[in-house]
């Protein structure tokens, strides 16, 4: 009985060190807000400096759901494997309605950004110094 419960507070710790270690890294990052309309982003490029990020995607009346999906310039935007998963937003974006990723750290450097479920152009571009 000692072996169960001292296995339970040993999860129930480490959970809660892993939820505490997610809020913190939430509240540390700042927000990067990206609007979508029918078929583009309405910022083509921004600037930023090195940091923790979290995007926040505005589906403002694309009339379907809408996802954000960014890579390091050059790479081939098509290969998932060249996609920084934790910028994706963690759910599709409904219709009028906004949506978050991950916090995701991004160093210097230039990104493409867009949409696969809205096709927008990969021309738009994150600079981050």
């Amino acid at each position: 009985m000692k072996k169960v419960i001292a296995l339970f507070v040993l999860v129930f710790t480490v959970s809660f060190a892993a939820q505490a270690q997610d809020k913190m890294m939430k509240d540390a990052s700042k927000t990067i807000t990206l609007e979508q309309t029918k078929g583009e982003f309405t910022q083509k490029q921004l600037t930023v400096s090195e940091g923790t990020y979290v995007f926040e995607i505005d589906n403002n009346n694309v009339g379907h759901k809408v996802g954000f999906v960014l890579v390091p310039k050059g790479k081939d935007v098509s290969n998932p494997e060249n996609h920084i998963k934790t910028a994706y937003v963690t759910a599709a974006v409904e219709n009028n309605t906004t949506g978050t990723s991950n916090p995701t750290k991004l160093t210097k450097g230039e990104y493409v950004y867009f949409c696969p479920l809205n096709p927008t152009s990969t021309d738009n571009v994150l600079i981050v110094k």
